[in-house]
């Protein structure tokens, strides 16, 4: 802890301030010197789960009383920024962690700060980890995009089968690469529903930081076969980069998705879905889809 006040000391640390802390990922070393000064510093500190973070605080040498824990997740959010609030307008600093990486992406956090924001009240980041741009990193997505710069974050794709499948059709117009985000229980229904993609390239990343940690790169097509490889496969948590498809792809995509479409949805409704996921002609959309059904 000596290093870490030496280090960010320096620093002012108003009070009355939400302080968003990125935790680690999987490794506990993966904690940033500025992160540690602000939760020993912290009069409360506000998180997904109390058990999980005061584990998480001991690991570091930082003792914190139960008191000065607030449980913030994503099914008390809103009630709970107001005690938060009620902790920043006494005069605390409070330091809002949740089980794992930057708050507010895919985890609890952002409506906190909003409801914070809303009262006047300072929120200051601390940056760190994020599974997002850890696979971005290593994933090779950002080189070669089909005239369009940067990537999207996705996030968890929904859990019904039909709203996940309108998701990928979109995935599958999308020039620049996509971040998924899964859990365990659910990769099998993502990888297959993403092997429709076919020769487009998806990084896997599996367990990031942690001990077991697998990243690979492949052709969507392969996915399922991949993940049937290896029993252990199936546990932990996922990040996965869908790369950008090249231009040439992008231009044969939408009689794939019209086709895909015809398969499951009547004609008209068929057309008009695609011409809103593509952005092409319905008139020219209608044509193709009558010449599909002429042909069997």
């Amino acid at each position: 802890m000596a290093a870490s006040a030496e280090a960010a000391s320096g620093q002012h640390y108003p009070q009355s301030t939400l302080y968003v802390v990125a935790t680690p990922i999987g490794n506990l070393a993966d904690i940033s010197l500025r992160a540690l000064h602000v939760l020993s510093l912290a009069n409360i500190v506000a998180c997904e789960d109390t058990r999980h973070t005061l584990g998480m605080l001991r690991a570091y040498g930082i003792e914190k009383r139960g008191d000065q824990l607030v449980a913030v997740h994503q099914h008390n959010e809103a009630e709970a920024a107001t005690t938060v609030i009620d902790h920043l307008r006494s005069g605390s600093r409070v330091a809002y962690v949740s089980d794992a990486g930057t708050p507010g992406i895919s985890d609890p956090g952002a409506r906190l700060v909003a409801l914070v924001q809303t009262q006047g009240l300072r929120c200051l980041p601390l940056p760190g980890p994020s599974s997002v741009t850890t696979l971005l990193s290593v994933a090779g997505a950002s080189t070669d995009l089909a005239g369009a710069a940067g990537f999207v974050f996705q996030g968890f794709l929904s859990s019904k089968a039909s709203e996940r499948e309108r998701a990928i059709l979109a995935i599958a117009q999308e020039q620049r690469a996509v971040v998924l985000l899964e859990a365990p229980h659910r990769i099998e229904a993502l990888l297959v529903g993403l092997s429709a993609l076919g020769d487009r390239h998806v990084t896997v990343g599996r367990e990031l930081t942690k001990q077991f940690e697998e990243v690979a790169t492949l052709q969507a097509r392969l996915l399922p076969d991949w993940l049937g490889q290896d029993a252990n496969r199936v546990r932990g948590e996922f990040s996965l980069v869908v790369h950008a498809a090249p231009h040439e792809q992008v231009e044969t995509l939408d009689t794939r998705v019209l086709k895909l479409l015809l398969e499951q949805l009547p004609l008209k409704t068929a057309v008009k879905l695609c011409a809103e996921i593509t952005g092409q002609s319905r008139n020219a959309l209608y044509d193709c889809a009558i010449a599909m059904k002429n042909a069997g």
